[in-house]
């Protein structure tokens, strides 16, 4: 998003169908803009000085070092019953620095929001961190996913919404074949005098055919997420996509 610009983002979760509250993020060089969290109750809780609360003191420590390098990295901690699963991912177009400032920041907040859950998941502009007592790499997470849209509107949504779908469904195809290791892309398109710019992205624990079943199953649900929006964002445990009239990535 360009610096000149100030957005107004609402988020929306999807569980409860509502407006939340209303975030604001300025720019993309705001690299630590926190987005949502979610912890989960389904997995009980943990109490302090437990095996569990030991095995991910270990857990994120181990992340923060191997992401930043890559940009994704999963790990494991423990033995069970009080095994620990975690991933980290940051957005492909951030440096290696913004990844590892976005961790820095995300890790402690999580632990911050959800002290004693056995699960929980944030996300933040530039990296999602996210970790369980159940094994889940490598399978889709459709329990959690939330919508961000800005709210201004444009002025033909009917075409707006089709070229907005055209522009991300060749972004997934980009992501999800030949040598895109990152499973992750990003583009443009001109709509009349406008241009949009779109970005599309899986956590690198999906097969490519397994993050293209992800990526089209969001972007499915346009124009549901933000219809005739300026802009909008689909955001997942598994994937996510986003798209703006302004330059909010880096497109190749």
């Amino acid at each position: 998003m360009s610096s000149s610009k100030r957005i107004v983002w609402f988020p929306i979760l999807l569980v409860a169908i509502q407006i939340l509250s209303i975030h604001t993020v300025l720019s993309q060089s705001q690299n630590n803009a926190f987005l949502f969290h979610k912890c989960s109750d389904i997995e009980g809780s943990f109490t302090s000085k437990s095996p569990y609360e030991s095995n991910l003191n270990n857990l994120f420590p181990q992340l923060s070092y191997k992401v930043p390098s890559t940009g994704f990295a999963t790990s494991s901690a423990g033995i069970t019953p009080d095994n620990v699963n975690g991933l980290a991912l940051c957005r492909g177009d951030a440096s290696s620095s913004d990844c590892s400032s976005c961790l820095a920041t995300a890790i402690p907040e999580i632990r911050h929001r959800c002290p004693s859950n056995k699960a929980g998941i944030i996300w933040y502009d530039n990296c999602l961190v996210k970790y369980s007592s159940t094994n889940f790499f490598g399978k889709i997470d459709f329990e959690n996913k939330f919508y961000l849209y800005n709210v201004n509107n444009v002025s033909d949504p009917s075409t707006f919404n089709t070229q907005t779908k055209a522009l991300l469904t060749k972004l997934t195809k980009k992501a999800t074949t030949g040598d895109n290791e990152k499973l992750f892309a990003t583009g443009e398109k001109n709509i009349g005098k406008k241009k949009l710019y779109g970005l599309v992205q899986c956590t690198r624990d999906l097969k490519s055919v397994d993050c293209k079943a992800c990526l089209n199953g969001i972007i499915g649900e346009l124009p549901n997420c933000c219809d005739g929006k300026e802009g909008g964002r689909v955001v997942g445990g598994s994937c996510n996509f986003g798209y703006e009239i302004y330059p909010f990535v880096k497109t190749a």
